[in-house]
């Protein structure tokens, strides 16, 4: 009898299909909502995870360890203050590190961050796990007026090798602070990474320095123009300072012990942090605003949920002659009772498979377009244990909810018999 029931169920609702239907549009979107927000929150996370690896220290000027992070990592922000150039060379110079890498920011270029590092970056800097930088054309900078860009950069610019490109003082848009008297020139691009590299212009720290010459007061000085970039070369174009440093260890046990003794520098106050647990910091605080965006998209699935009832209490009226013939015919009261309480599960199971499908299809067809335009990889959005908890939450909540009209419908078939009162 359980088999027919459920049968009887599902041509019920098959006969209400406008209702039906709109009733899972209703918990498809809900979910596809709920499971939408939690999938771009753990894929952000995976996003930031993976921009950086390989990296045991970064070593900047004590400004906050997010502060840090967000600028010399995800270009985001501006450092408050730089290090030393003889601080940088005085980490290199340390028996437990392996390399270090210099990192300038400040300048740029139509909107994209201009970076100035070393040669070293492209060997030790690494994304993802453990995945090096390649070149997708050209070659590492060599000269001082040399410029690698990331993958965006030559995609929503249109460069290529050979074009030039002329930084901006600061982070402008360009005009009055443009470094137009000496432009550098494109020899390499990276192939797409899905992490702030592909949206930076790398050169190297000399010519950070170099085409600033004549900016000491921190404007354009117009003599600066007769120097010739011959001459330039043949200056001394050690930098002063630099933002921040990638540190790589010989030893990775002695992280907390070369850490310690970078923060207690006394020649000049330095911050060291491990990336990892800067992360862990950032997501400790922005958890609360993850939570309330979980809450808000809960909210919505519940009020989904909602529609189920409503659908088969609107209902219950216009059927209490099926009701009273199914008694009539030899239904059972736990057969009225489960007929109601399967129509609301299959509404609920039917537009909560149907919300985790459209989030699947959704990621399905943005992922090749965001990989082979953005170079954007969606991490950790695949179906997995929340989406099969969502269903399994949403198909519990759909059979509570139809206890009530299962209740009513039961009482009213009681009391009905085969008339239909008005």
């Amino acid at each position: 009898m359980g088999v027919s029931i459920l049968s009887l169920a599902w041509r019920s609702l098959m006969n209400r299909k406008v209702s039906a239907i709109l009733t899972i549009v209703a918990i498809a979107l809900s979910v596809a909502l709920f499971l939408g927000v939690d999938k771009t929150r753990k894929a952000a996370r995976a996003g930031f995870d993976n921009t950086i690896s390989g990296t045991d220290l970064i070593v900047g000027a004590p400004s906050g360890q997010i502060n840090l992070l967000l600028y010399s990592v995800f270009r985001i922000g501006n450092a408050t203050a730089e290090i030393s150039w003889d601080a940088f060379e005085d980490l290199q110079a340390r028996e437990d590190i392996a390399w270090a890498v210099p990192i300038s920011l400040g300048d740029s270029h139509r909107g994209y961050r201009v970076m100035g590092t070393s040669t070293a970056y492209f060997d030790h800097y690494k994304y993802g796990k453990q995945q090096s930088l390649t070149l997708r054309e050209g070659e590492r900078f060599d000269d001082v007026f040399d410029a690698v860009i990331g993958a965006e950069v030559a995609r929503e610019l249109n460069y290529s090798v050979g074009t030039p490109l002329v930084l901006t003082h600061g982070l402008g848009q360009g005009g009055l602070s443009d470094h137009d008297n000496r432009p550098f020139r494109v020899v390499g691009v990276l192939a797409p990474t899905g992490t702030p590299v592909d949206r930076t212009i790398h050169v190297p720290v000399e010519g950070i320095t170099a085409i600033h010459v004549g900016w000491e007061t921190g404007a354009r000085n117009p003599l600066a123009d007769t120097i010739s970039e011959e001459m330039i070369r043949t200056f001394d174009l050690t930098p002063k300072t630099v933002t921040a440093a990638y540190i790589g260890l010989k030893s990775r046990g002695s992280i907390l012990r070369t850490r310690r003794a970078i923060n207690t520098n006394r020649s000049e106050p330095l911050l060291a942090i491990i990336p990892g647990q800067a992360l862990s910091e950032l997501w400790e605080t922005v958890g609360a605003v993850e939570r309330i965006l979980l809450a808000i998209s809960a909210f919505v699935v519940a009020v989904g949920l909602v529609s189920i009832l409503t659908s088969i209490l609107s209902s219950l009226n216009e059927r209490r002659r099926e009701m009273s013939i199914l008694r009539a015919t030899g239904a059972k009261p736990g057969h009225i009772f489960t007929l109601l309480v399967a129509e609301a599960v299959f509404l609920g199971l039917i537009g909560a498979i149907a919300g985790v499908v459209l989030v699947q299809g959704l990621i399905f067809a943005a992922a090749p377009v965001l990989s082979a335009q953005y170079g954007i990889a969606l991490m950790g959005t695949a179906p997995g244990l929340t989406d099969a908890i969502t269903i399994g939450v949403v198909g519990l909540a759909a059979f509570l909810l139809g206890i009530m009209p299962a209740l009513t419908a039961l009482r009213r078939s009681l009391a009905d018999g085969l008339t239909v009162r008005v």
